[in-house]
């Protein structure tokens, strides 16, 4: 059976959605969805960019809100940032296993625009390998 994961954060514009993207690129056979208590109105351009230098196109992606899934049943609920820990929202599906895999905003880096993009870059590498991990240990 399909492993049916929600990826949380606060705007779903650049942690989460890298996440989504890289758990789809581990395995094509899960469903990954992203959302967030305060949705953006936009995935982070720099997001996309960071993303695409490694393969991985998340042009055609756009924030949800988190109710949008509220009554979906889901193997994971994984947070990303802190503020979506304090604010997660209660699912009334089933859900089998809340985590928390938490990150630091890339959307709050400051500095030249190579600086800020380096920033995307370090948290994006982050997110692969903490992401992949899980991936082996709990969802393979």
């Amino acid at each position: 059976m399909k492993k049916k994961i929600l990826i949380l954060c606060t705007g779903n514009s650049c942690r989460s959605q890298m996440a989504e993207g890289f758990l789809k690129s581990f395995d094509s056979e899960l469903e990954v969805f992203s959302a967030g208590t305060k949705p953006s109105n936009q995935v982070h351009p720099k997001a996309v960019q960071v993303m695409n230098e490694i393969g991985i196109d998340l042009s055609a992606n756009y924030p949800k809100h988190s109710d949008e899934f509220i009554n979906d049943e889901l193997d994971f609920v994984i947070t990303v940032c802190d503020n979506a820990k304090e604010t997660c929202p209660i699912f009334l599906g089933k859900v089998g296993k809340q985590l928390h895999i938490g990150f630091e905003d890339p959307a709050d880096a400051e500095g030249t625009e190579e600086e800020v993009l380096e920033v995307f870059r370090r948290i994006r590498d982050e997110i692969k390998t903490d992401f992949y991990k899980f991936y082996l240990e709990q969802v393979k």
